[in-house]
């Protein structure tokens, strides 16, 4: 109902059919409509207008940062000239979506919901943009202890001011809904069902009208110098870069503690990393809190990814700046009194080195 398909309707599945949304995005629609569904032997952006022409696909199933890699194609005049019309899935941040939707000539339906059926929110009313919905009864977002947390507040120029308090994790108080529990995983499902609420392990935080804005999941939280704060926030500022293709920012060790911010970037073809200008365009964003702006950043050619084309941020947090790990990427560093990101150099590597040595982390460092 959602898609408005019929029988007349091609869909195009843009992932394995092992994955939840390939299921009940892709395959089932078709079951219940009698609609047809197209597969590819793998998902390729850049054959991905042909393979839409080919089977006359009217819509595609997504997530993660597929519309992002669709976006990064070379654009052609006549890109709009397809048979598309809707996209279903999650995980686009509100520019690429809208860009995506211009681009395709297509309704872009990005909505938010736990692949257990646990939890989905209200997108009645048109949401404000870069949200993923309204609270619905029961749903709330709380502390590690179940207490619900404060709504978010932002200045005037739309930054967070208050995501340390305001970050929680998204449950369903009223339980888990369809959800039967996740076989032979009992330790899992105890995680997942304390309290007899159902909890997500994703974050988010709630603006005084009750809309509800993804921070990202429970492993992504970093902390700099004493502040906690989601990693969500910070893709989606770095990712308006004109230059920027695809970004994923995450915590690495500091040398005394906590974390410091780090990002990988795949830059879009013909664009090149100049230090200064960088870090002059991330001090102009209001909305990216000095303590947001990324110490280090890594210049990749693509970022390791999963079959359904989810980021391995784990594998890019063990990467991180070790020479290495990173395979001759690029690494530049930009201390809190520097106009601009430098290459971090061999020295440089073995100073930090020494630096955790000291304060008693190695074993940070070795991670």
């Amino acid at each position: 109902m959602m898609l408005d398909l019929g029988p007349a309707d091609v869909g195009y599945a843009a992932m394995p059919l092992f994955h939840a949304n390939s299921l009940m995005a892709g395959l089932v629609p078709a079951l219940v409509t009698g609609a047809s569904l197209s597969l590819a032997r793998r998902f390729s952006a850049t054959r991905f207008l042909a393979d839409v022409r080919h089977f006359g696909a009217t819509w595609f199933n997504y997530t993660g940062k597929v519309l992002a890699y669709l976006l990064a194609t070379r654009e052609h005049s006549d890109d709009a000239d397809n048979t598309l019309r809707v996209a279903f899935g999650n995980e686009g941040s509100p520019h690429v979506v809208e860009a995506a939707a211009a681009r395709f000539g297509i309704k872009i339906i990005d909505v938010f919901g736990s692949t257990e059926g646990a939890i989905a929110l209200d997108r009645s009313g048109g949401p404000p943009r870069g949200s993923v919905g309204r609270l619905r009864e029961g749903i709330l977002v709380v502390d590690s202890t179940g207490d619900e947390v404060p709504r978010a507040r932002f200045d005037d120029e739309g930054c967070l001011v208050n995501a340390e308090e305001c970050v929680g994790e998204i449950v369903n108080t009223l339980g888990v809904g369809p959800f039967e529990g996740y076989y032979r995983n009992e330790e899992a499902m105890i995680r997942t069902t304390r309290r007899g609420w159902y909890w997500s392990g994703d974050l988010g935080y709630v603006d005084e009208d009750g809309w509800v804005y993804f921070a990202g999941r429970t492993s992504d939280w970093l902390r700099v110098e004493g502040e906690n704060f989601p990693a969500a926030p910070i893709e989606a500022i770095v990712a308006r870069h004109p230059g920027v293709m695809m970004v994923s920012a995450f915590g690495v060790p500091d040398p005394d503690s906590g974390d410091q911010v780090m990002v990988a970037l795949v830059l879009r073809d013909g664009a090149t990393f100049e230090g200064s200008a960088f870090a002059a365009w991330l001090k102009s964003q209001p909305d990216l809190s000095p303590k947001w702006r990324p110490r280090f950043v890594r210049q990749c050619s693509a970022l390791p990814t999963t079959p359904t084309n989810k980021v391995l941020t784990r594998t890019l947090v063990h990467q991180r700046f070790r020479s290495d790990r990173v395979g001759g990427d690029p690494i530049y560093v930009r201390a809190r009194d520097e106009d601009s990101y430098r290459r971090f150099t061999s020295d440089d590597e073995d100073a930090l080195m020494r630096a955790f040595e000291a304060s008693g982390r190695r074993h940070a460092w070795d991670l």
